[in-house]
C-alpha cells in the first residue's frame, strides 16, 4: 500500500477538524484510496489546540518551514489563513516538490494565477475545494463533472454570515444591527465582521469560480463588490410584498458576445426561485451549463466539519494517484472569455425606494426623468398608513444599463421633493 505523508499547517477550527476526522475515518480513506494517509508533522502556534486534539508532541513545530523542509512530507495542507505567510508557505512547498491543499480563498484570489503556474511547472497538485462554499463540492463539479459544458452563468449565495443576517432580518422583522449582534453572539460572525458583511469574502470566492468557469483571473479592484450594511428591514419587507427575497449574491455570467460580468451585491431574488429559499448559514450555487442545463449545489458553507470534509477530499485526490503525480490542472489560464465587463456596462433591473414629499406630481417628475434616460417603470408601490409630510415611494424598473440608471437616479436625487438619498438594489430574474 502506498503511503501519503501529510504536513498540517494550522490547528484552528478547520485544521482541528481535519486532524480529528482523518483519525476517525482513517480506515475508510485507506480502503477508498488504496493509500495509507497520515499526518506526520504539524505546524501551529496554539499549544492548547495540540493538547486538546491529542497531537503527539514529537509531530509539532511552531514554524511552517519544518513542514516544507522535511523531505518525507509529500503534501502540505495550508490552513493558517492570511495572504503573507500562507503565500510563502504554499510557494515554497511547491518549489520543493510537494503537493498543496488549501482553503485560502483570499490568497488564491490574489495570487492564484502565479501559484497555479508554479504548480504546473513543478508537476504538483494545488487543490482548493474548501476555498469556496465549505463542504459543497462545487470546485470538483465544475472542473470534472461539468467539464463538457460551457458555463453560461453561476449565481451563488456564498457567504453564510451574510445569509444568516439577512434571513434573521426577514424572519424576525429586525434591523441590521440587531441581526449582526445575534450573528456574533452565535459565532456566525467575527468580532470584525467587515470581511463578510462588506462582501469581500464572497468576492474572493466569486473570483475563484470565475477563473474556473471562464479561464481568467480577475484583479480584486476590477470586481464590483457591495455588502449588506445598507440593507434595511423596510427594504426586505417591501421586496417581499413585490414577490422577492434579498440575498447577497455572487453573479458570474457571460453574454452572447462572450463578455463576462462578475459582481457581488445584495440582490432581489424572485421568491419562486430555488435560491430564495436558501436560509440561515447555508450556501448554494446555481449553475447554468449549455449541455446540462440548470443544476444546484447546496449545503453548509463553513464550519469545522463541512470545510474539513472538503480538505480531506483533496488529500484523498492526491492519494488516489500515488505513486505517480496526476498532471496539475491549471486554473485561469484558458482565457476563454477575455473581456470583463465594467459595472457601468452591466444591464439589470432595479428596485428603488424614495422618501418623497407627499404632494401631487412627484411620481410624474420621477417617471419623466427615467423616461428621458430610456428607462421604463414596471411597477410602483406607495404604502398607505404613512402620516406626515413625507412618504416612501417604491419603484421597480425594467432592464437598464447601470450607467444610464445611475445617471437617472442622480438626477432624481436632486429634486426638491426627494428628502433622503435614494435606495437602490439590483434585481436578478435568472433569464
Amino acid at each position: 500500500m502506498n503511503h501519503l505523508r501529510v504536513g498540517l499547517a494550522g490547528t484552528g477550527t478547520v485544521g482541528g477538524g481535519v486532524w480529528r476526522h482523518l483519525q476517525s475515518n482513517f480506515d475508510v480513506l485507506c480502503s477508498r484510496t488504496g493509500a495509507e494517509i497520515s499526518i506526520t508533522r504539524v505546524a501551529t502556534r496554539d499549544p492548547a489546540s495540540v493538547q486538546r486534539l491529542g497531537i503527539p508532541a514529537a509531530f509539532v513545530s511552531d514554524d511552517w518551514r519544518a513542514l516544507v523542509d522535511d523531505p518525507e512530507i509529500d503534501l502540505v495542507v495550508e490552513l493558517i489563513g492570511g495572504t503573507t505567510h500562507a503565500y510563502e508557505l504554499i510557494k515554497t512547498a511547491l518549489q520543493k516538490g510537494k503537493h498543496v491543499v488549501t482553503a485560502n480563498k483570499a490568497l488564491l484570489s490574489k495570487h492564484g494565477e502565479e501559484l497555479f503556474a508554479l504548480a504546473a511547472k513543478q508537476e504538483r497538485q494545488l487543490l482548493f475545494e474548501a476555498s469556496v462554499a465549505g463542504g459543497i463540492p462545487i470546485i470538483k463539479s465544475l472542473r470534472e463533472g461539468l467539464i463538457a459544458n460551457r458555463i453560461n452563468a453561476l449565481y451563488g449565495i456564498i457567504n453564510g454570515t451574510c445569509n444568516y443576517i439577512l434571513t434573521n432580518m426577514a424572519e424576525r422583522g429586525i434591523d441590521y444591527a440587531e441581526a449582526l449582534a445575534d450573528a456574533k453572539a452565535k459565532g456566525y460572525a467575527e468580532a470584525d465582521e467587515s470581511l463578510d458583511v462588506d462582501g469581500h469574502d464572497a468576492a474572493h470566492k466569486a473570483a475563484i469560480l470565475a477563473a474556473i468557469a471562464y479561464g481568467f483571473w480577475i484583479p480584486e479592484e476590477h470586481l464590483f463588490t457591495e455588502g449588506i450594511r445598507n440593507v434595511t428591514r423596510l427594504d426586505i419587507q417591501y421586496a417581499r410584498k413585490l414577490g422577492y427575497e434579498i440575498k447577497l449574491l455572487g453573479i458570474i455570467k457571460s453574454d452572447k458576445s462572450g463578455a463576462v460580468e462578475v459582481r457581488v451585491h445584495p440582490t432581489l431574488v424572485p421568491q419562486k426561485h430555488v435560491l430564495a429559499s436558501v436560509n440561515g448559514v447555508f450556501n448554494a450555487i446555481f449553475v447554468q451549463g449549455d449541455v446540462v442545463g440548470d443544476t444546484l449545489f447546496y449545503g453548509r458553507g463553513a464550519g469545522a466539519d463541512a470545510t474539513a470534509s472538503a480538505v480531506l477530499g483533496d488529500i484523498a485526490e492526491v492519494a488516489l494517484h500515488l505513486p505517480t503525480s496526476r498532471k496539475c490542472r491549471s486554473v485561469g489560464t484558458e482565457a476563454l472569455y477575455p473581456k470583463l465587463k465594467t459595472i457601468d456596462e452591466i444591464v439589470s433591473r432595479y428596485y428603488v425606494r424614495l422618501n418623497v414629499v407627499d404632494q401631487p406630481g412627484v411620481l410624474a417628475k420621477v417617471a419623466s426623468i427615467f423616461a428621458a434616460h430610456n428607462i421604463g417603470i414596471s411597477s410602483v408601490i406607495q404604502p398607505e398608513g404613512h402620516a406626515g409630510d413625507q412618504v416612501p415611494l417604491i419603484i421597480m424598473v425594467h432592464d437598464a444599463p447601470e450607467k444610464h440608471f445611475a445617471a437617472a437616479l442622480a438626477e432624481i436625487a436632486r429634486l426638491e421633493t426627494i428628502k433622503d438619498a435614494p435606495v437602490r438594489l439590483r434585481v436578478e430574474d435568472f433569464a
